[in-house]
């Protein structure tokens, strides 16, 4: 399974990101980083930031030496850093922080996950997580918006559909196993990071998507 390492490449001009990003992205990485199926390093340019992703850090490494060598034939100002995503504290972490191994420290470290996640609802506001049901018939979505908020759950209706909040992802995928597996047959039960969450982030819509359901 590979890893996910991101490069961020800092310019002090966003035109000059915005042409580093674009010069890598038609071919002025190394052919076997843009061309190789398994091995291709992915592009993405948001302002004065390029950020390029790899599977391994020996790719990394060559994307940096590439970013690098483009904008020394241009005399552009670069700051470079790399990442290394960790899976169970779901954040960007210095290359050199190694991912957990043992079960302890994986526990350990999703636990940090968890009171992060919920430390950042409660002063945020609002849920950081939605558990979006979408009902087959508006009865059965009625009848299980009440049983929620009997419960206590913030719960949003609106015809067929509910969204559910909830402090953590653990809490989140707590309560979408427990509602899939009692819910009338034909419901879908997902668990996405909530819209004002996303919203936070990045200046997204209100509007929640669901699929499969129209009508």
């Amino acid at each position: 399974m590979n890893d996910d390492f991101r490069l961020r490449a800092v310019l002090a001009d966003s035109t000059h990101a915005r042409q580093l990003g674009e010069r890598l992205q038609h071919g002025e990485l190394p052919h076997e980083l843009a061309t190789g199926v398994g091995d291709r390093v992915i592009v993405s340019i948001d302002g004065h930031d390029v950020f390029l992703y790899a599977g391994t850090r020996e790719q990394a490494e060559q994307a940096r030496q590439a970013v690098e060598a483009l904008a020394s034939t241009q005399s552009w100002s670069v700051q470079i850093d790399l990442k290394r995503w960790h899976p169970t504290a779901e954040e960007w972490e210095d290359v050199d922080v190694p991912l957990p191994t043992d079960p302890g420290e994986v526990a350990e470290e999703h636990a940090e996950l968890v009171a992060r996640e919920r430390a950042e609802s409660e002063a945020q506001g609002f849920s950081a997580y939605e558990v979006r049901i979408g009902c087959a018939s508006h009865r059965d979505t009625v009848a299980l918006a009440e049983r929620l908020r009997g419960e206590g759950l913030p719960v949003l209706r609106r015809w067929r559909y509910l969204l559910v909040g909830a402090v953590d992802e653990d809490s989140a995928a707590q309560l979408a196993a427990r509602v899939q597996a009692e819910a009338p047959p034909g419901t879908t039960v997902t668990v996405e990071a909530s819209r004002a969450e996303v919203a936070v982030e990045t200046g997204g819509n209100p509007f929640a998507v669901f699929g499969g359901l129209g009508g």
